[in-house]
């Protein structure tokens, strides 16, 4: 963290007042923390009040394309249904999809089906049927700002297996949202998320994890959901990442499609489930963006 501030200075966060008058106090509190040992953001990590508010309008159309897939999706509806959906109501409301062409994605949205991880492809060819599990996983860009969630969905008649994979990797979400606090550490959100999975007999996919988001599509830092209380980045007000676990119902290997480079599945074949969300740590907690 840059601390070269004069106190006379304007702050860096834009809001015209002195450095000492306004966030000089809380870098001192970050440096001494970063003093112990522990890892803290950057000042171009942390969002200013603007940025989120841009981010938020983002975000609410990011909640309306998933609020749409969730009223119309259904047994036989092709996977590039979602995705021309998704342009549909993302151009209808001035944004534009954030996955479409991302380093040579080639669509606007990503539906990753049962043993896929991540990355899924909306192929024309595929149509949901009775017992499948879907993740729908949107993304938008509102003039330069960024949002990002997504959302499972169980399509007909679901096993009992699959719907408590489902049902228990958003209560990881939820009890990963519970640790999302001002000067606790990441750590403390990933090991919540990682011992319900674990509790439950899952595991957690390492390779793939959250970002940072807001100003870009994905920021510093890595979100893992595999870490010790007490470690990785230290969480302060304005910063803002995703907790998106991906969390498998058997091992936690996964291999990525050689022919396309994109598509991620299990190795063992076994469902994989996630649920999404955008999250902004606050002065007295959080307060979710994007779901």
């Amino acid at each position: 963290m840059d601390f070269r501030i004069g106190r006379n200075d304007p702050c860096w966060c834009g809001s015209g007042k002195k450095y000492k008058k306004c966030h000089y106090d809380f870098d001192q509190k970050i440096r001494q923390i970063e003093s112990e040992g522990h890892i803290v953001p950057d000042h171009d990590m942390l969002k200013t009040p603007d940025e989120v508010e841009m981010i938020k309008k983002s975000a609410h159309i990011n909640v309306t394309v998933l609020d749409e897939i969730t009223e119309h999706i259904h047994e036989g509806m092709r996977l590039s249904e979602i995705d021309d959906l998704v342009n549909e109501v993302t151009e209808k409301m001035g944004g534009i999809p954030a996955p479409l062409n991302y380093e040579g994605y080639p669509y606007s949205v990503c539906t990753s089906v049962n043993d896929q991880v991540c990355h899924g492809f909306p192929r024309p060819e595929y149509i949901l049927k009775s017992g499948d599990i879907v993740n729908c996983d949107c993304s938008t860009i509102l003039n330069g700002y960024y949002s990002d969630s997504s959302r499972m969905y169980c399509i007909g008649d679901v096993s009992p297996e699959k719907r408590k994979l489902v049902e228990v990797t958003k209560e990881c979400v939820e009890l990963g949202l519970e640790k999302v606090q001002p000067w606790g550490f990441m750590g403390d959100m990933s090991h919540a998320v990682d011992e319900h999975a674990r509790a439950n007999g899952y595991r957690v996919v390492e390779e793939f994890g959250g970002h940072g988001v807001g100003v870009e599509f994905h920021e510093d830092p890595f979100v893992d959901y595999v870490s010790e209380p007490g470690t990785e980045m230290l969480l302060v007000p304005g910063l803002m990442f995703t907790i998106e676990p991906m969390i498998n119902m058997g091992r936690k290997d996964i291999y990525i499609d050689k022919d396309n480079g994109w598509e991620v599945y299990t190795q063992d074949h076994k469902p994989s489930a996630q649920w999404e969300i955008q999250v902004l740590v606050t002065e007295d907690g959080h307060e979710v963006i994007s779901w």
